[in-house]
């Protein structure tokens, strides 16, 4: 309860203006690994259709959304994955994608329990007001810096059963 407390705190004071069904409604996503406050997500939805979605998603500080990558889906793959926009409304991101190092030390701090989940190791530094776009199938994580984080998601349509963890252990 009073992780919730604080999730909705971090809402609320954002100065983004949420309806209090939307705050009733915040998904708060543990993965099944029973570590929220180092490993989760909580999102608020704003749509989600065959076209497109948009979302928030609030971060603790150094809360880790693990890696994953949303690859193409439908009876015969005929639907493309998830192409998404993060663009941080607060706080500082450090967002991971498949390719090269392009750092001597990564600036997250690696979930100790699941450490050797977190493959993707192309760093991006997202301050607020600067947003990336994760192609489809991209594998990628983020995690939020010291003062925590909001995030504002555009994407094509989301489908959290077809998305694919790195962390074999993760239930969504």
């Amino acid at each position: 309860m009073e992780y919730e407390k604080k999730i909705k705190s971090i809402f609320k004071d954002s100065n983004i203006a949420f309806t209090q069904q939307e705050i009733d409604g915040i998904d708060y996503a543990d993965f099944g690994l029973n570590n929220i406050t180092e490993e989760g997500l909580n999102l608020i939805v704003y749509i989600n259709n065959d076209r497109y979605c948009a979302k928030e998603m609030a971060l603790l500080a150094g809360q880790t959304c693990p890696e994953h990558r949303h690859p193409r889906r439908g009876k015969n793959l005929e639907i493309e994955g998830k192409e998404e926009t993060f663009r941080v409304r607060q706080g500082q991101v450090y967002l991971y994608v498949e390719g090269e190092k392009n750092v001597e030390k990564i600036s997250a701090k690696l979930p100790e329990k699941n450490k050797e989940w977190y493959t993707a190791i192309h760093e991006i530094v997202l301050n607020a007001g600067e947003q990336y776009t994760i192609s489809p199938n991209t594998r990628h994580w983020f995690q939020a810096g010291e003062e925590g984080a909001i995030i504002s998601e555009f994407s094509s349509p989301s489908d959290d059963s077809s998305d694919i963890f790195t962390n074999p252990n993760i239930k969504r």
